[in-house]
Parts: structure tokens; C-alpha cells; sequence
């Protein structure tokens, strides 16, 4: 009985999904400043957003999705401009907090960037580009068109939720501990305008790679 995935395609493509995992991107920025602006949990929460995500695109991929985007290229793009000008607008929150008083950003103890790091987590995943390229490019060489597609995709889906949580979680975390240096008023400016500017860097990435 032959395995549901080609062993030697399955080893290739667990090494191409690991450097994919760890190279900064739109949802590794975004996990460094959720972690930074509302701590430890908020992290997590974001990472099974973004995880969330990524399975609603295994699902996409496992319906077609490379002849959904050949069909309709206009459509995604406004997904990925939405996903982009959502996060920039979080950045700019981010930028806004860190010219407060001193007073306010005592009494504030994380940034309130949008409707929560779940749903922040799942928006800038699901626009993310890299999450696109995956799909359309990288994932399709990997399939054997001699094998059932589900089992491939569930083993392949496994594999790279299980990295990117890793490294995500990671990201978020190292964002977090440094969070814990932020009692001092001015030390809460320099961390919210280093949120601001990450959320926009991954804006930037989200839209210009589209």
C-alpha cells in the first residue's frame, strides 16, 4: 500500500515550507507587533488566526483555487488592497498612540489596534501575498496527480500550519517580552511607534507584492 504523499516530494517540500516559515513576511510583522502591543495571550490569539486562515486557503486549494485565480485576478487583488489598507489603518492607530501625553500612555496599558488579535490574526492572513504565491505556485509542484488530493492536502496543510505556528508564535512572543520593558512613558512612545511602523511595513509588503 502506497503512502498518500510521494516521501522524496514530501521531504522537499517540508524543506521549502520551513524557509518559508521563518523569512519575514506580512504575518510574521504582524505577530512581533500584536505581541508587542497587547502581550502574551494576544500573541497567541493571533497565531490561531492566522492559522485559521490558512486552513479556510487549503480549503480554497482544495476546491481549485489556481483556476479560481486565473478566473477571476481582479477579485483577489481587492482582497489583498482590503487586507493591505486594513493593516496600514492599524499601523497608523499604532503611530497616533505614540504621541499622546505621558499621562495617556500611562494610563494605557496596550494599544487598541482593531476588533481584536484573533480577527486581526485572520484578516492578515487571509490578504496575506505570501499565502497566494503558496497556493499558486509553490504547493502545486509538490501534489502527485497519481494520489488521492485530500489525504495530500491534509498532510501538507499540517505541515505548514504546525511551522508557521512555530515561528509565528515565536515572532509574537519575542514581541511580547520586549512589551515588558514598557512602564516608562517614553519607552511606551518608542514601542508603539516601533508597532506602528511594522504594521506598515507589512502593509507595504501585502500591496506591493500584489
Amino acid at each position: 500500500m502506497s503512502p498518500p504523499v510521494d516521501p522524496e516530494r514530501y521531504a522537499a517540500f517540508l524543506a521549502v515550507m520551513a524557509v518559508m516559515a521563518v523569512t519575514p513576511g506580512p504575518a510574521n510583522l504582524f505577530s512581533v507587533a500584536n505581541g508587542m502591543a497587547r502581550g502574551r495571550r494576544a500573541a497567541l490569539l493571533g497565531v490561531v488566526g492566522m492559522s485559521a486562515a490558512t486552513l479556510v486557503w487549503f480549503g480554497a486549494a482544495a476546491v481549485g483555487l489556481g483556476a479560481l485565480v486565473t478566473a477571476f485576478p481582479e477579485a483577489f487583488r481587492l482582497i489583498a488592497w482590503a487586507g493591505a489598507l486594513y493593516v496600514a489603518w492599524l499601523g497608523l492607530k499604532s503611530l497616533w498612540a505614540a504621541w499622546r501625553t505621558p499621562s495617556e500612555l500611562t494610563e494605557a496599558r496596550a494599544v487598541r489596534l482593531g476588533k481584536g488579535p484573533l480577527v486581526d490574526g485572520f484578516l492578515v492572513q487571509l490578504s496575506n501575498p505570501k499565502a497566494v504565491l503558496f497556493f499558486t505556485a509553490v504547493l502545486p509542484p509538490f501534489m502527485d496527480v497519481a494520489r488521492p488530493a485530500g489525504p495530500q492536502l491534509a498532510l501538507f496543510a499540517a505541515a505548514t500550519i504546525g511551522m508557521d505556528f512555530i515561528t509565528m508564535t515565536a515572532y509574537g512572543l519575542g514581541g511580547a517580552a520586549l512589551a515588558r520593558f514598557m512602564t516608562r512613558p517614553q519607552v511606551r512612545r518608542g514601542f508603539d511607534m516601533a508597532v506602528g511602523v511594522l504594521l506598515l511595513t507589512a502593509a507595504a509588503l501585502i500591496a506591493l507584492r500584489h
